[in-house]
């Protein structure tokens, strides 16, 4: 490990000035699938190098700190790199090895640990989850007047279940994405529930409050996939953590990818610039992962590379299969990436994430039901599920294509380079 470190060290001078334009770096962290020139796979080597000098530009101009960006196809690598600064307070380029917090791309890694109970008959979809914590059994909803939530209440119509918490359609929502009464009653987010409440006074509190909706009439962004965490703890006597680095991160060869970042792996942990560099807002890692959370929120409070990120994708794409590692059988995941909603269902997906506004959702991610209407290029089933710590990723089948982008930038800008990188990318595929 040591020698590890003082190599990285010697490659980060070697490369810091090209780092401080935002060129490539050499890469340390191992490649995750093998590679392929561009042309050997269908991208064009000209326009895929679009990629890194609008990065590079936006750079220089402070928009970013810096990147690490990984594109697939086919099963090949053909872009691999970082850009710019890991911390560029501290003068520290950013290589491809470097640990980004991924927020919300937490969420489909929680869902498939749940589904790998499921295939062992421990975990039924229709669960309710008042089976596995009690207090959820009686919920009560907020009663609406001209369309808002009032302090009067009336009981839920039914018990939410754990489609409904893979899907956020179980009307415990994020209290951080609106201004009404119930939403100031509820934690805004993951990384603020994690700091305040531990796994069991966090039941406690979702359970004390109202529904904004009845379960399963609407999509709004919420705690679903905190409490997924938390049942799949119930079930294995295990942290959450504990349990996906035994049965997803290890099997994956995800060796960096967890709920903290441990003292000998801080020097490689993504810092976003001191402020935003639209609002002038302070900006800081949330949550700050080389400090214990009191849960290992399911939601949003993991850390990961995009190497280790690829391979996670990578699986999902192949239907549960990464080589000869099989994690979950391909009927499981084609449900997975199945639209849950259905026309009965309020679709808000927008509010949370302009850019995939229009998408369907299926279990713990976002999927592509229509070649048009949205905001991104892609294909129908192209599924994927951003973080709000400024990453993103997304997996296009039917052109067998996988990308990660991982940023510390955090602010409304993210939405920005989600559509930005999107359209490099598609741009870039010729055959």
């Amino acid at each position: 490990m040591v020698s590890t470190r003082m190599l990285a060290g010697a490659l980060c001078l070697s490369a810091c000035i090209a780092s401080a334009t935002g060129a490539s770096t050499e890469a340390l962290a191992e490649d995750p699938l093998p590679r392929a020139k561009p042309e050997e796979v269908g991208f064009s080597s000209e326009r895929l190098a679009r990629i890194e000098t609008t990065l590079k530009a936006d750079i220089e101009a402070g928009r970013i700190p810096g990147a690490v960006v990984a594109v697939a196809r086919h099963g090949k690598l053909v872009l691999f790199n970082a850009y710019g600064w890991r911390d560029k307070a501290a003068g520290l380029p950013m290589t491809t090895d470097t640990i980004f917090n991924i927020a919300s791309m937490t969420k489909p890694m929680t869902t498939v640990g749940a589904l790998m109970l499921y295939e062992q008959g421990k975990l039924l979809i229709d669960d309710p989850l008042a089976k596995y914590f009690p207090k959820f059994a009686n919920m009560r909803v907020a009663v609406r007047d001209n369309g808002e939530p009032t302090a009067e209440t009336v009981p839920a119509n039914r018990q939410i279940t754990i489609q409904d918490l893979l899907r956020h359609t179980s009307g415990l929502i994020y209290g951080g994405r609106g201004t009404t009464l119930v939403h100031k009653m509820y934690p805004a987010g993951s990384a603020d529930a994690v700091r305040a409440y531990d796994g069991a006074a966090f039941v406690d509190k979702l359970s004390s409050l109202p529904l904004l909706y009845q379960p399963a009439t609407v999509w709004d962004y919420g705690f679903g996939l905190d409490l997924t965490g938390l049942v799949i703890e119930k079930i294995t006597g295990q942290s959450l953590g504990h349990y996906l680095q035994a049965s997803l991160f290890a099997p994956l060869g995800m060796t960096d990818t967890g709920f903290a970042v441990s003292p000998d792996k801080a020097a490689r942990y993504a810092k976003p610039l001191p402020a935003d560099p639209d609002t002038g807002r302070p900006q800081a890692r949330s949550p700050e992962l080389t400090q214990p959370i009191k849960f290992d929120c399911g939601g949003g409070c993991a850390a990961s590379t995009a190497a280790d990120y690829l391979r996670f994708a990578t699986m999902l794409m192949n239907g549960g299969r990464l080589g000869e590692t099989r994690l979950l059988g391909p009927r499981t995941v084609a449900y997975m990436l199945s639209d849950q909603l259905g026309p009965n269902i309020k679709n808000l997906i927008g509010n949370a994430d302009p850019t995939r506004a229009d998408y369907g959702f299926g279990l713990g991610l976002a999927v592509r039901t229509t070649p048009g209407v949205v905001r991104l290029m892609g294909s129908v089933g192209q599924f994927s599920w951003p973080g709000a710590s400024g990453t993103d990723w997304w997996v296009d089948p039917k052109e067998e294509l996988v990308v990660v982008y991982l940023s510390a930038a955090p602010g409304p800008i993210r939405w920005h380079y989600r559509q930005k990188i999107n359209a490099l990318v598609y741009q870039a595929i010729v055959e």
